[in-house]
């Protein structure tokens, strides 16, 4: 029985070395990384498809390093083959990356032959260890009012409130003297006034009847203006410059073309090929938003918040029916109902591939603007939201013709206007720039039926 004993004891003072080994690994495997540089490795090549807290594309790597010990035995060595080449782990048969393969929908995993050992460690040391983030790192728009900033606000109102009711006793003593002044007035008024003041013009009428022609004159002045006033209006009707309308989900092309550097036709991509320039489809936004569910950026604008925009990235994924848990569709969709800006007239016809082909090199050239798009509709890189930047008027459109130059220097408009080149220059001499209204620009035809 003794030795019975003796055994077990021995048996459970083993069992616990090797479990303190066991930690002491882990505590090391964690230790090797910098957790700093293994957020911006992070960030640069798994943030995509991988969160620390959550599934996306593929599972939550928060923690990783010890779940995979304990559940399957697996020490860092497998996460150096898998995230290295997990093709090739796979094809050796390795049992639980070929799992996680089948788990994931087969979704292949990127190879990234060029990250180091100590790379991987450092990726590892901040899933396991993710530095706390900095609270002074938030942004002014996060942040509370400061109550110094709060105080003179009430402070600027409080004086204004006074030198308003200051101003209104002041108006009403004002009048009070005045109907005083009047009635002394009449108490002291002789006879001689009284005479004086039956022949005083007391309407209009008989100002009117005493300066006759000088009244005519007036008002035919008057009439002038009142009618330049009601044909200015009319020019006017249907001019909506700085037109901004509130959107179903608010969406900053500043954040995305600005600050992001997306290029304007990866989203409306019929611009280039069609009469419109087309409304993106939310298909196109999930292209990016399926692996991007939260803003993490440094520009908030101002009295709007990070979770504000996050908030508007869930809209998409209720629009879409895109279930985050389980990183799938639902089926169950609703259209968005987006506020038309730019709607030229029926009877005006715009093609915008026409602008945006032969218009693009013609605009550069005469480096009136870096691109095409921002001619017409302003700088849409810097606007939070869209707004109408131009008159868009027949006016408006005939004096970019006549101002904007074309490149005659590709081989399309070399060979197409050779004869017209040839014409102008003989008429205005060598180094004559050809403008759009040169080529029919102007024409009715060209943009009325």
């Amino acid at each position: 029985m003794n030795s019975w004993r003796t055994h077990y004891k021995k048996a459970l003072i083993a069992l616990s070395l090797l479990l303190c080994t066991s930690v002491s690994i882990y505590a090391q495997d964690a230790s090797k990384g910098d957790p700093e540089n293994g957020e911006t490795l992070f960030k640069a090549n798994c943030a995509a498809c991988h969160a620390l807290d959550k599934q996306l594309v593929g599972p939550a790597l928060g923690g990783v390093v010890d779940r995979v010990k304990q559940e399957e035995n697996l020490d860092v060595d497998w996460f150096y083959k898998w995230i290295k080449d997990n093709k090739a782990l796979r094809t050796s048969g390795d049992k639980y990356a070929n799992e996680l393969f089948e788990k994931f929908n087969k979704t292949e995993m990127p190879v990234f032959a060029n990250l180091s050992d100590q790379d991987v460690d450092d990726i590892l040391a901040y899933t396991t260890n993710p530095p706390k983030q900095d609270d002074a790192a938030a942004t002014t728009a996060d942040k509370a009012q400061d109550p110094a900033q709060l105080e003179a606000e009430r402070t600027e109102k409080t004086n204004s409130l006074i030198i308003l009711v200051s101003l209104l006793a002041v108006s009403g003593l004002l009048v009070w003297l005045l109907i005083k002044l009047r009635q002394l007035v009449k108490l002291n008024q002789s006879e001689e006034l009284s005479v004086f003041n039956e022949c005083q013009i007391r309407n209009f009428g008989e100002l009117y009847e005493k300066y006759n022609t000088i009244g005519k004159l007036v008002l035919g002045i008057l009439a002038v203006f009142a009618a330049y006033g009601v044909w200015n209006w009319l020019m006017w009707v249907g001019v909506y410059k700085g037109y901004q309308p509130e959107q179903p989900i608010y969406f900053s092309h500043k954040i995305h073309a600005g600050i992001n550097k997306i290029d304007c036709q990866l989203c409306h991509s019929g611009a280039k090929y069609g009469k419109v320039s087309e409304i993106p489809s939310l298909n196109v936004c999930m292209n990016c938003h399926k692996f991007i569910s939260e803003y993490k950026g440094e520009y908030v604008q101002a009295g709007k918040t990070k979770d504000f925009y996050t908030g508007e990235i869930k809209k998409i994924y209720d629009a879409v029916g895109w279930d985050e848990k389980t990183q799938s569709y639902t089926g169950k969709t609703h259209p968005i109902q987006w506020v038309r800006i730019h709607n030229m007239p029926d009877f005006v016809y715009f093609n915008h591939s026409q602008h945006v082909v032969a218009g693009a090199k013609t605009i550069m050239a005469a480096k009136n603007v870096d691109i095409v798009c921002k001619a017409c509709h302003g700088k849409i890189d810097t606007m939070n939201v869209v707004q109408m930047a131009n008159d868009f008027t027949m006016g408006w459109c005939i004096s970019c013709h006549r101002t904007t130059q074309v490149d005659m220097t590709n081989g399309y408009n070399e060979a197409y206007f050779k004869n017209l080149h040839a014409k102008l220059e003989k008429q205005y001499g060598k180094g004559t720039k050809i403008t759009v209204d040169a080529i029919g620009g102007i024409e009715c035809g060209k943009c009325h039926y």
